[in-house]
């Protein structure tokens, strides 16, 4: 398979450092209880260099510790290399973590020796002496790609072959594993199935650079031949070599006995990536704006009158923003889209984004390759069907079997199953008639010939132990690719899900089916204690204050000359077990949604931070204090309903490459219709991400149905249309300009914001006059309001005109 990732401008020769680190002692630690002095010891853990953590002897009954011990690891210089110091007290029970020093070793001359004091306590003198020495390697340089954020290292495998020699079962057999491996471990059984297969053949994939070794578990027999370098311990039956002593290209036996026999080679691996570390746009996107802009520039003339065609640098790039909110927001969203389609407007728009129940709006128009082409109504009176039926069937006894059956089977394909799945598919029964076998990647089919505004659906990806608040990062979902955009790490749609390695497709698996993908865009389910608390609350200063690990910066003896890049050295003091109850009480989230993480293995650039655009999105409190903690090192993403940050899809509109002059923002939130914008506003502002001053002087219950915003002191920001979703002259109504009789008053009474509306988040179910009055209260609100969209149409278009 050919990679995706494009390789000629990404990769580099760069070269590996030895670095030797001498722990030497301790003084004045602190006791860890009133009655003895600490029994130390230390762990070093480099996981740029190592999938194995070090430690020390443990010093019994010192404060003063001495330990004196070296080890040695291989580093890539280009990677973000922290080494993390961490200080524990044995204890019969549960060991004590103590502090943990976090060094950045880009800041170590070359070919020295550098005696370091950290002082972790200085008011108690309490200070770790570590010695340093980073030297040449003797190993050719590696060849890394990286877009200056993430970095991708050589990938070797082993392969293997077990040869079984007798013919009698066993209940024994080999354990095979290599740490820090794709595969992790792997067993062969000496049963009855191997004397039907008598050999079995698999593999390790591994760092080449990252000191792999192959741990092999053998049966209860003398072995009659190893392999040179390994070294067997007879007691624990076990076998260790370090995987670079195997020659490469040649199967070698590594150990053999009377009962099997064990061949092993290795091989290096494909250089090209299947992960596209780019932050620009993908080709196929950037084909659909070629095709897209010709249908929007041709749409611009006819709306506003033009009298001449626009030039390709004329011709701005407007996009359709949502909130969400179930149902409700669903049902809603396609009234605003018919009164768009009315105005002549959806073929002036290049982009839609959704979450939550815009995504099921979404997932069901772009099943039809040319919706946005054809009158809206037959859609509309389709899900109008859905909305209304009885919901009881969901739970009959033949529909809970059919629940069973495709979890598991989702199961047996390889993907982690949750009551988020069970959602999704409680969503399909809600949308269809039967099962929809309609997957993300189908989507291409209406837009490849640009004949449709592309789709973005979003959500955000979180960490366990983390508030939303501390920890997200914004994923988007196009018919062609899925993204984090803080790392400019991309996959194809149809291998989302799949497991990958180091930037490598190790093992496809079946493509989700678009219902379980509902289930997680709109995950109903990913509610914590936090969530709540942080509604009712204006800050997280008592939950920081109470509950989190303390990170400070801390001194250190030599001060050495600052090298770019380089990050202070920090300590890590782990919160007490009171807090660390009380926190993984409050952030424990009901369930998330489960993915197999594409950036598995990649590594962070020395350089990560100096990137504008990963500096654009930095937001977490990991991103510049615990590079070893980002998503990277994680074996799955974690990915929850965008609302349980902010109930907006905007955020993939405002990447720089997508250039979108205007945002016709639809809101459908419950309660406050100004908060999610609020909460933009502050957020972009935060991150320095050009976003219009968005100020309303009018509260909540006096909201007019649109506002115009344009920020004329910064033309980088977009303009934004916002629409609440109100029920303001609507009551009086039935059209723009056409006044409701006596009679028709009651159709102009819909309550969309009162606590006896019925339509409720939790409301999955209207009356056909509850459906038919959202629809036409939301296309009404778009149609009343037509002069403020193409009011600010007319002014991106003079501002692209005048920015050429």
């Amino acid at each position: 398979m050919e990679a995706y990732g494009r390789l000629s401008t990404l990769a580099e020769v760069s070269p590996c450092y030895l670095l030797k680190v001498r722990v030497i002692r301790a003084r004045n630690l602190r006791r860890a209880d009133s009655l003895n002095h600490t029994d130390c010891y230390l762990i070093l853990w480099l996981p740029t260099a190592s999938s194995v953590q070090f430690q020390t002897k443990t010093v019994q009954n010192s404060k003063d510790p001495v330990w004196n011990e070296t080890f040695h690891f291989t580093v890539q210089s280009k990677a973000k290399n922290i080494l993390e110091l961490g200080v524990y007290d044995e204890d019969a029970c549960q060991d004590e973590h103590l502090f943990t020093v976090c060094f950045d070793i880009a800041g170590l001359p070359l070919n020295e020796r550098v005696l370091m004091t950290f002082h972790s306590n200085p008011k108690d003198h309490e200070e770790l002496d570590v010695e340093f020495e980073l030297r040449n390697a003797l190993s050719a340089p590696e060849t890394i790609i990286t877009n200056g954020v993430l970095l991708s290292r050589q990938v070797c495998s082993l392969e293997f072959d077990v040869q079984k020699k007798k013919r009698q079962n066993s209940k024994h057999g080999l354990s095979l594993m290599v740490k820090g491996s794709h595969e992790g471990h792997q067993e062969y059984s000496f049963g009855s199935d191997s004397c039907v297969r008598p050999s079995y053949q698999s593999s390790f994939h591994y760092i080449k650079y990252k000191h792999p070794a192959l741990d092999v578990k053998i049966p209860k027999k003398d072995l009659d031949y190893a392999f040179g370098p390994c070294s067997y311990n007879k007691e624990k039956r076990s076998l260790k070599v370090e995987i670079n002593s195997i020659p490469t290209s040649k199967k070698i036996v590594l150990t053999e006995n009377n009962q099997f026999a064990l061949h092993v080679k290795t091989e290096d691996c494909q250089t090209g990536l299947d992960v596209r570390l780019e932050y620009g746009l993908c080709t196929q996107e950037q084909d659909f704006l070629n095709k897209r802009k010709n249908i929007v520039a041709g749409a611009l003339k006819k709306v506003l009158r033009l009298g001449k065609d626009l030039q390709d640098h004329e011709v701005p790039v407007v996009a359709i923003t949502t909130t969400g909110g179930s149902t409700r927001s669903m049902t809603a969203f396609y009234g605003s889209l018919r009164g768009l389609q009315k105005l002549n407007l959806l073929d002036c728009t290049t982009y839609i984004t959704g979450l939550s129940g815009t995504t099921w709006t979404m997932a069901n128009l772009y099943k039809e390759a040319y919706w946005s082409k054809k009158d809206l109504d037959e859609q509309i009176n389709e899900v109008k069907r859905h909305v209304t039926k009885s919901k009881l069937d969901s739970f009959s006894m033949e529909r809970l079997k059919y629940y069973n059956r495709q979890l598991r089977q989702r199961k047996q394909e390889g993907q982690k199953t949750s009551c988020i799945d069970l959602w999704g598919l409680l969503i399909e029964y809600l949308l269809n008639d039967g099962k929809d076998n309609h997957k993300l990647s189908d989507q291409q089919q209406a837009v490849n010939e640009g004949q449709n505004p592309l789709p973005i659906y979003t959500a955000i990806n979180v960490k366990e132990k983390y508030s939303t608040i501390d920890f997200k990062e914004w994923v988007e979902f196009t018919p062609y690719e899925v993204g984090i955009l803080k790392y400019g790490a991309f996959v194809r749609a149809e291998d989302f899900g799949s497991e990958f390695f180091m930037g490598r497709l190790m093992k496809r698996l079946p493509e989700t089916r678009i219902c379980y993908m509902q289930g997680m865009w709109s995950s109903i389910f990913s509610l914590n204690l936090l969530y709540f608390w942080n509604t009712s609350h204006s800050s997280e200063d008592f939950w920081h204050k109470w509950t989190q690990d303390q990170i400070a910066d801390i001194d250190e003896e030599p001060h050495l000359p600052t090298r770019p890049h380089e990050q202070k050295t920090h300590l890590y003091t782990p919160a007490g077990p009171l807090s660390s109850a009380f926190r993984n009480v409050l952030t424990d989230r009901l369930s998330v949604a489960q993915y197999h993480n594409f950036l598995r293995g990649l590594q962070l650039n020395n350089s990560y931070l100096e990137n504008d655009t990963f500096h654009r999105w930095k937001d977490t409190v990991l991103d510049s204090s615990s590079p070893n903690q980002l998503t990277q090192t994680e074996d799955y993403l974690s990915l929850i309903d965008t609302g349980f940050f902010i109930n907006t899809s905007s955020a993939p509109l405002l990447r720089k490459e997508r250039k979108v002059d205007v945002i016709i923002h639809l809101n459908y939130s419950a309660g406050s219709q100004s908060l999610p914008l609020k909460q933009s506003c502050k957020y972009y502002a935060e991150q320095g991400i050009p976003f219009p001053k968005a100020v309303l002087s009018e509260d909540d219950k006096h909201l007019k149905e649109c506002y115009l915003f344009d920020d004329v002191e910064n033309l980088e920001a977009p303009i934004l249309v916002f629409f609440p979703q109100v029920n303001d002259t609507f009551r009086y109504y039935k059209a723009p300009g056409v006044k409701r009789s006596e009679s028709e008053m009651k159709e102009g009474k819909v309550d969309v914001s009162s606590n006896c509306t019925p339509y409720s988040t939790y409301s999955l179910t209207f009356s056909k006059e509850e459906f038919d009055q959202l629809v036409e209260l939301s296309e009404y609100n778009i149609l009343n309001n037509q002069h403020l969209i193409m009011q600010a149409l007319h002014t991106a278009v003079e501002r692209k005109k005048t920015l050429k």
